[in-house]
């Protein structure tokens, strides 16, 4: 449970945000150009598509960082409602039939691709973090602390399932309970809405054949090689395959067709195939370094909206960082999201970047 500190004013970004951030970001254009190539070639005629792609996508998002690392954060508490507002309206497009437009998760604009659950989980945390800090003496009571969050979280729940997004619906939904026993809400009460969601969980999960499948195939994946576990087997050949070193930088095998989503949802295992084992685990070092750093901007934020933001931020990423991992070593099922920093997509690394840079900013007016 978090308590006010003194406000102290240290003018100074986190550098290790900085700098793990960084890095992570040239590891991602490294491997997104690897992974990429061979599809690019296929459909696009150049190796280097994909890449381009992704290089706008990154100067764009460094732009955003910088722009927010010097917007104070508390201008978000003021539009905590309109942000969420509109993140949740784009979201609701993408479920509509709009010709040319809507396509599940994607919204399409000229020659843009948007995902718009990106956006509304960037609006979400500041949401989250805005509206309990207001509600800081009623955190402990379930109707006017915990029950408000639970009623905006099924709505948005019924569109993204309808996309349909079950990662990034768990990584909402896991979201909102951390963040509300962070800012003070009763753990009996968050036990409570958890238990009593398992059977509507169960539902959604026995009424949508394709989560069905996926669900079977992890729990035996060998009995679906050809079909719904098809993409994990490939990913545990792929990581398997590139054991203490890897083959090399660009020699990975699955990215020829053998893996899909090579260069965006399963980039990991071609990261593992290629580099091995030791470039797997710098990997998860920098993502270590980065959330580490993320937690100590939270701990020494100068407001409660501040530790609240930084939090939530850090825990989302940290969260997704572990769904995909999970995902490709096949100890979870698949669920379709992305790897952040790292992963080929502009959305996702645009609103990742715009994370990056509201952390550096409240690290400016904390101290560490």
């Amino acid at each position: 449970m978090l308590a006010d500190k003194e406000t102290q004013v240290d003018g100074r970004v986190d550098r290790g945000i900085v700098l793990s951030a960084a890095l992570l970001l040239l590891f991602g254009l490294v491997m997104v150009y690897s992974a990429s190539a061979p599809f690019s070639l296929r459909h696009y005629g150049t190796d280097t598509h994909l890449l381009v792609k992704q290089l706008i996508a990154a100067l764009l998002g460094i732009g955003l960082l910088v722009l927010f690392s010097y917007i104070d954060y508390h201008r978000l508490q003021q539009l905590d409602d309109i942000l969420l507002l509109g993140a949740f309206g784009l979201t609701f497009l993408t479920v509509l039939p709009l010709h040319g437009i809507s396509d599940g998760r994607w919204l399409h604009i000229a020659s843009f691709a948007i995902q718009p659950t990106e956006v509304l989980k960037l609006a979400l945390i500041v949401y989250l973090a805005a509206t309990i800090t207001r509600k800081r003496d009623s955190m402990r009571s379930f109707v006017d602390g915990v029950l408000p969050f639970v009623l905006i979280l099924l709505v948005i729940a019924a569109v993204t399932m309808n996309q349909p997004d079950f990662g990034m619906t768990l990584i909402f939904a896991t979201l909102t309970a951390i963040m509300l026993f962070i800012g003070g809400a009763r753990a009996v009460h968050l036990l409570g809405v958890g238990i009593a969601s398992i059977p509507f969980i169960f539902l959604a999960v026995r009424i949508a054949p394709y989560r069905m499948a996926r669900v079977l195939s992890f729990l035996n994946p060998q009995d679906y090689s050809t079909s719904s576990g098809y993409q994990t087997i490939q990913s545990l050949v792929a990581i398997g395959s590139g054991g203490l070193i890897g083959r090399g930088l660009g020699a990975s095998r699955a990215k020829l067709f053998y893996l899909p989503q090579a260069q965006s949802d399963f980039i990991f295992s071609v990261t593992a195939e290629e580099l091995g084992l030791i470039g797997a685990i710098i990997l998860i070092v920098l993502y270590v370094a980065f959330v580490w750093r993320a937690f100590v901007v939270a701990r020494y934020a100068p407001d409660r909206f501040g530790r609240l933001l930084a939090f939530g931020i850090g825990f989302a990423i940290a969260f997704q960082v572990l769904l995909n991992l999970g995902v490709a070593t096949g100890l979870l099922p698949v669920t379709g999201l992305t790897l952040p920093f790292i992963s080929n997509g502009g959305s996702s690394l645009l609103i990742t970047l715009s994370m990056v840079g509201i952390l550096l900013n409240i690290s400016k007016q904390g101290g560490n």
